[in-house]
Formats: structure tokens, C-alpha cells, sequence
């Protein structure tokens, strides 16, 4: 893992903000747009009065650089995958609480970065890193400690998986795949999409789903009531907004909405889509709702 170290230099000083960083660059980042970190981390060195880069090349020297932070603030450059990287990392050691994270999104899943008010441009994320404040952010912690930042799925909708350019194709591998092996490539997931729904707890299969909703201990929705979807997110003042979508027959059915502080799903083995991470399957699941348990830095209003 490549560490550098830079002060801001002595014609910028005066203009510089006495912060010490640390920022953490994903490697997936690095590849996918090497321009984009380049230039945040200058935009970033020149307006802190010290700044450390490290370039960890796996999740395990990601999270080696996370925990020896010290005194610096972390600023991540990378995708969602690297912001719930950092989050879960954090909130594993009990440091979340006391951790007020910056994030600069670089990559090509940003869904996540947008929704939480992260600007996507490397100049204004790495601007609002150096003049936002931090603000005390809702998530949700399962059962088995993991944390969901964005929305729980059930069952999960099946994400778009970008095709990305063969190495050294062009700038930073941005070049095109070629026609033949887009082609294969395309083959295999229409492959893999036919055996897959072939599987019965197959992640994204479409159709009802038998499942009991309890909201602080009262039932939504009872194992009777096939449903098409339930979706958990994260509200405000410490709840979860939960929504079930009952299976339709004639009538279009309105959605069941509640909000609580915990939220348990259970019934037949399920799985479920949190932010981008896919688990299960699982028989019961329980969420709760817990205020402001993370920091994140955000443009100033």
C-alpha cells in the first residue's frame, strides 16, 4: 500500500485550512478514473495544512489505513461499495459514532453518494470536504451487525452490472469492449439469468412473496397476505419507514405504510437487497432504526 504525505505549499498556507487528512484511495477508483482522484487529491492538498494519501490495492489494506487514521480526518475517494466499506469498517470497531467521515464519489455507482447530497464532480465533492459540515445521519443495524445507509429490498431488484473496458484499452480503460466479446459476455448473463430463475430463493426473482411484517411488535402484514414487495428505509428522528406492497388482484392494492424503530421480517428463507449488497437467505430479520450514528460531511447550506 503506497502512503504520501504533502503539506499544503507556503504560497497556499495562508489560504490553507488548518486540517490534517487522511485520504483513502479505492482502488476501483483509481482504475475506473484515475483523472478524478488526481484531481480531487490536489484539490484536497491544497486547501488542508496536511494531507496523507494512502493507496491500499485490497479491502484489507483499505481497512488497515481506516483503523490507523489517528487524529486525521478520513476522506474516502471511491464508489458506494467503498463509502458502506468505510461505514461497516467503522461501525464494527464502535468508532462510527465518534468518526465524521468525507467521501469524494468516483466511479460508476454513485446512486447511493447522490441520494445522501454528495456532489458527483471531483472539484465540488473535494470542495465540500474542505468547507461543508458534518451532518448526523439515521442508518439501520440488522441482527446480524450490518448497517443499511440507503433502502432494504424485499425481494431484492436486481442491479445493472456495468461492463467495464478491457485493461489498458485506452485512458484509465475507458475504451470500448470489443463487439465479440460484449457479445460473449452477453451470452453468459443471459445464461446465467435462465438458471438463476430456475433457482427458487434466486435473488431479483420476481413474483409474491408469503412473509410477516412487524413493526415495533405489531404485525403490517401476516404470512396470509401475499405481498410483491416491502421496503425499509432509514426516516428521521430515529424511526424506519417501512412500505409493503400487497400482491394486486383486480384493484390496484395501496401500499401499507408504518414507521417504527424496529422492523423484523420473517417467513419463508428470503433474500434481500440492502444498498447494494445482496444477502440472505435468511427465515427472520430484524432492523433498528438508530439516530444520527454516523457523520458524514456535506456541502454547507
Amino acid at each position: 500500500m503506497a502512503e504520501v504525505a504533502t503539506s499544503a505549499s507556503s504560497s497556499a498556507n495562508s489560504s490553507a485550512r488548518s486540517v490534517s487528512l487522511l485520504v483513502v484511495v479505492d482502488p476501483v477508483a483509481r482504475r475506473l478514473d484515475g483523472e478524478s482522484v488526481r484531481i480531487a487529491k490536489d484539490v484536497l492538498s491544497a486547501g488542508a495544512s496536511h494531507t496523507k494519501v494512502c493507496l491500499p490495492d485490497d479491502p484489507e489494506e483499505f481497512a488497515r489505513a481506516l483503523g490507523r487514521r489517528g487524529s486525521r480526518r478520513p476522506v474516502v475517494i471511491g464508489d458506494d461499495s467503498a463509502l458502506l466499506r468505510a461505514v461497516a469498517l467503522l461501525h464494527r470497531r464502535r468508532e462510527l459514532a465518534g468518526c465524521a467521515l468525507s467521501v469524494v464519489p468516483v466511479g460508476s455507482a454513485l446512486g447511493l453518494a447522490r441520494s445522501l447530497g454528495l456532489p458527483t464532480g471531483a472539484v465540488a465533492a473535494a470542495r465540500a470536504v474542505l468547507d461543508g459540515a458534518e451532518r448526523r445521519l439515521d442508518l439501520l443495524v440488522d441482527d446480524s451487525d450490518g448497517v443499511v445507509l440507503g433502502t432494504v429490498g424485499i425481494p431484492p431488484v436486481p442491479a445493472p452490472v456495468p461492463v467495464r473496458a478491457e485493461a489498458g484499452s485506452g485512458p484509465q480503460g475507458a475504451a470500448s469492449v470489443r463487439p465479440w466479446l460484449r457479445t460473449c459476455q452477453s451470452l453468459v448473463r443471459t445464461l446465467a439469468s435462465s438458471r438463476t430463475a430456475r433457482t427458487a430463493v434466486a435473488p431479483g426473482t420476481p413474483g409474491p412473496a408469503r412473509l410477516r411484517v412487524e413493526v415495533d411488535g405489531v404485525t403490517l402484514v401476516d404470512l396470509d397476505q401475499p405481498v410483491e414487495g416491502v421496503s425499509v428505509t432509514p426516516g428521521a428522528a430515529g424511526v424506519a419507514v417501512v412500505e409493503v406492497r400487497p400482491l394486486s388482484v383486480g384493484a390496484q392494492a395501496s401500499p401499507l405504510t408504518a414507521s417504527g424503530r424496529t422492523v423484523t421480517v420473517s417467513g419463508a428463507h428470503f433474500r434481500y437487497r440492502a444498498d447494494a449488497v445482496v444477502s440472505g437467505p435468511v427465515g427472520t430479520r430484524t432492523w433498528v432504526a438508530r439516530e444520527g450514528a454516523w457523520g458524514l460531511t456535506l456541502p454547507a447550506e
